[in-house]
């Protein structure tokens, strides 16, 4: 028997306004004023959705058998300069929602059940945040005595930057507020309690959150680099990065009654290599561990800060991934300098439209090619050929290996040191392996997966296929391990029909995958 249930949504309205100065002056004059530099921008959405039956459809009400519903979101912000050093944003976030109905809800104790009451009408639901922040810059700079470092190095800068910042939202489960509520519940042996519900719960934008917001964060960023002499550079100097950052941060909760001190975070960036980039990040419990009457440890309210101590160490995290690439081999091999392998494939490439990637990061150029799936160059002409008139053979790969390792805390009470009250620590590692083959143009394969050191097993191992027909894209991905699936996809490229050109097929719990 056909089942015919018809879910249809009619209108999904998106409605967007880029951002502009609603106080600016069309024809300045003079120097510009402080509220010419508050800037806002506007986002509506509109959806009107059903579920329902074929013979109902027709029948049904917009009110009370549609869900419905307009949200409306506009950010106010602002950039000043305080005393010409001390750059200040705040900004104000304004949501509103409008719905057609709420859900009041009641027990009733002769059936020892909730009772719901819906009503229709207009119901507006809106929340608001602000925050502000406030930075600077401060600058260092040594010059190394010339007769002790020779002239090689000119000078060292240090550059340090404060961030104060401060963000608050009100308590909109308040009762003034009208957002939730509560009924009082008897159950069959006479236990009396109060039941908290919000009357938009399943609302199509949902509700405002419980509990009043309110924290100051404060971090300190430093970057220390060197210029020396350099025949290289037309200028006949290079700056060369000694840390790129060294930063940490903590905030202050408050609305919270009990630890209301976060933990502090230590981030550092290294940029010593061309082709990688260091990153480490540090974690420091400010809260000590104390034991209970029974004597297992718990996180008090005692602050290492205030028994003079620094932070208890918690972990830290690291990852080291690296592409390889044909050409990444070709240079090995021939010693070609990067230099001059990137010269000629910008001068190959001048008159060709790409992705500028030409940044310091771990993401190699060839990779974020590939990652663009098996789109066509668009050339629209002949093939390349060689010196003897038969095609170019090119068929571009990249291979990715990343490394993991997190260092944290073991919380096994059975391996508690109650002498230095703290936990030992365990090492987690990943390995994880990716690859990119595009077999030609239009046609691309790739794949990834990895093994997980704590479980001795092979982890998630999925692979995809893509072929670009020009106005449509087909694409078929696998998860072959742990867990067999399948996902097919045909659609337009079009973004405005994408959405409704498409064909998707894919497994679910009755038709998954079983491999034999």
């Amino acid at each position: 028997m056909r089942d015919s249930t018809i879910a249809m949504t009619l209108p999904d309205l998106n409605i967007s306004i880029s951002r502009f100065y609603p106080f600016r002056r069309k024809h300045q004059a003079g120097d510009e004023r402080w509220y010419e530099k508050i800037a806002m921008s506007y986002t509506g959405q509109f959806s009107n959705s059903i579920n329902t039956k074929e013979d109902k459809i027709m029948h049904s009400s917009l009110i009370k058998d549609w869900r419905n519903g307009f949200q409306h979101n506009i950010p106010v912000s602002a950039s000043f300069t305080l005393f010409n050093y001390i750059n200040l944003t705040p900004s104000f976030n304004f949501t509103d929602r409008m719905y057609t109905n709420k859900v009041t809800k009641s027990w009733n104790q002769a059936t020892q059940k909730e009772v719901s009451d819906t009503t229709y009408g207009f119901h507006n639901v809106y929340n608001w945040n602000l925050s502000m922040s406030a930075s600077t810059k401060l600058y260092g700079f040594w010059i190394p005595n010339h007769r002790i470092f020779g002239d090689k190095i000119q000078a060292i800068r240090h550059v340090i930057t404060p961030t104060v910042s401060f963000s608050y939202a009100p308590d909109f489960g308040a009762s003034r507020y009208g957002y939730y509520r509560t009924y009082q519940k008897t159950d069959a042996d006479g236990n009396v309690s109060l039941v908290q519900y919000s009357p938009y719960k399943d609302a199509l934008y949902g509700v405002p959150g419980k509990g009043r917001t309110g924290s100051i964060s404060w971090s300190f960023d430093n970057n220390i680099e060197m210029k020396v002499k350099s025949d290289k550079d037309s200028t006949g100097f290079r700056k060369i990065s000694l840390i790129d950052q060294l930063g940490w941060s903590m905030s202050y909760n408050m609305a919270a009654r009990e630890k209301p001190l976060s933990d502090l975070t230590v981030n550092l960036r290294l940029k010593w290599w061309k082709n990688y980039t260091f990153n480490m990040t540090g974690v420091f419990a400010s809260y000590a561990y104390e034991l209970d009457g029974k004597g297992t440890p718990y996180v008090g309210n005692h602050t290492y800060w205030g028994m003079g101590k620094f932070g208890r160490f918690q972990g830290m995290s690291q990852n080291i991934s690296y592409t390889l690439t044909p050409e990444k081999i070709r240079k090995f091999f021939s010693g070609e300098k990067d230099d001059d392998s990137k010269d000629k494939r910008n001068n190959r490439n001048k008159d060709d439209e790409s992705i500028d990637t030409d940044i310091n990061s771990n993401v190699d150029d060839t990779m974020i090619d590939a990652q663009n799936g098996a789109a066509k160059d668009g050339k629209g002409g002949k093939a390349t050929t060689d010196g003897d008139g038969y095609m170019t053979f090119s068929m571009p790969w990249s291979l990715t290996f990343g490394y993991g390792i997190t260092m944290s805390e073991s919380t096994d009470i059975n391996k508690f040191n109650y002498k230095t009250m703290r936990y030992p620590y365990k090492f987690t590692q990943t390995l994880n392996v990716s690859g990119n083959l595009r077999i030609s143009d239009g046609w691309n394969i790739s794949f990834s997966s990895g093994y997980d050191f704590d479980n001795h097993k092979v982890s998630m191992t999925t692979a995809s296929l893509q072929r670009d027909l020009h106005c449509f894209n087909m694409s078929c991905s696998l998860v072959l391990a742990p867990y067999a699936s399948y996902n097919f996809t045909f659609r337009c490229n079009a973004s405005t029909l994408t959405d409704a050109l498409k064909y998707d097929k894919r497994s679910g719990y009755s038709n998954a995958v079983q491999w034999y």
